[in-house]
Order: C-alpha cells, then sequence, then structure tokens
C-alpha cells in the first residue's frame, strides 16, 4: 500500500500539464509565420464572440520599400479593395475536441476563402492553422507563435 501512493501520486503530477496544453485557448495575439520563406508576416488578434472565434490583422510586418498599407485587391464583394489591416481572416471557427472547425480563413494574398482548423499546440504558445479545400488531407498549414498583447 505504501508504494501505491508514491506511484499514483507521481502519474498525477505528469499528466497535470497535458490536461492544461489541452485547454489552452487560442484567444489572444498570434504573430503568423510564412510557410515558405519562415519569416514573420503580420500579427493576428484572435477573439472568442458566441463561442465562435473570429480574428483579423492588427498589423502587418512588411519588407523594407514594401506597401506598408496594402488592401485586398483580390478579394471580391465588400471585401475588395479594403485595406488589409483590420480585415477579418478568420471566422466562424467551433471548439471542436482539442480542435477548432467549422470555420473559415481567408487569404489576402489571393483573395480566396479557404475551410479552416486551428489546433493549440506546446502550452499554449503555438497555433497549428490549417487552411484547407474539401478535405483537411487537401491543404497547407501555418504555425503561428504566441505574440505579447
Amino acid at each position: 500500500m505504501r508504494n501505491v501512493l508514491p506511484a499514483t501520486l507521481l502519474t498525477l503530477l505528469l499528466s497535470a500539464p497535458l490536461v492544461h496544453a489541452g485547454d489552452a485557448s487560442p484567444v489572444g495575439l498570434w504573430q503568423t509565420i510564412d510557410d515558405v520563406t519562415h519569416k514573420p508576416t503580420a500579427l493576428i488578434r484572435i477573439t472568442e464572440q458566441n463561442g465562435q472565434l473570429q480574428g483579423r490583422i492588427d498589423k502587418l510586418i512588411v519588407a523594407s520599400g514594401a506597401n506598408p498599407n496594402p488592401t485586398c485587391i483580390a478579394c471580391t464583394g465588400t471585401l475588395k479593395n479594403q485595406p488589409v489591416v483590420g480585415l477579418t481572416i478568420l471566422s466562424g471557427l467551433k471548439k471542436d475536441g482539442a480542435s477548432y472547425s467549422g470555420g473559415e480563413i481567408l487569404d489576402p494574398n489571393n483573395g480566396k476563402t479557404y475551410k479552416s482548423k486551428l489546433t493549440v499546440q506546446d502550452g499554449g504558445n503555438k497555433l497549428d492553422v490549417r487552411g484547407y479545400v474539401g478535405t483537411p488531407l487537401l491543404g497547407r498549414s501555418q504555425t503561428w507563435v504566441r505574440a505579447g498583447d
């Protein structure tokens, strides 16, 4: 009986960080990292309203000489020619187990909207963002890094 208690306590202590990591929220400020160049491109603020996540571009990180205030020229409808900063690019994502799904992500570079899925990683410090057509297998992912508010 003496050996059971320490083993049980050790198991609980070791599993505590795993429970906490799964409960981390994507709400907050995130730095996007381009999946091709691996350089930071923007700061995205994710908020939650009525159980759904949405994300908008707070700031662009542009190369020297690039337009610091671009518009979404490739977008259609009401988003056409809107400033990229302030643009809502994530919408409708709902908690789905350990992930958030059922929403959409807009790529302001090409004006296209894709289905989206988010998964919080690394105890809430990283966010796996997947945009896809049809099934999550047909898409691409980026890892965003939590930024200070």
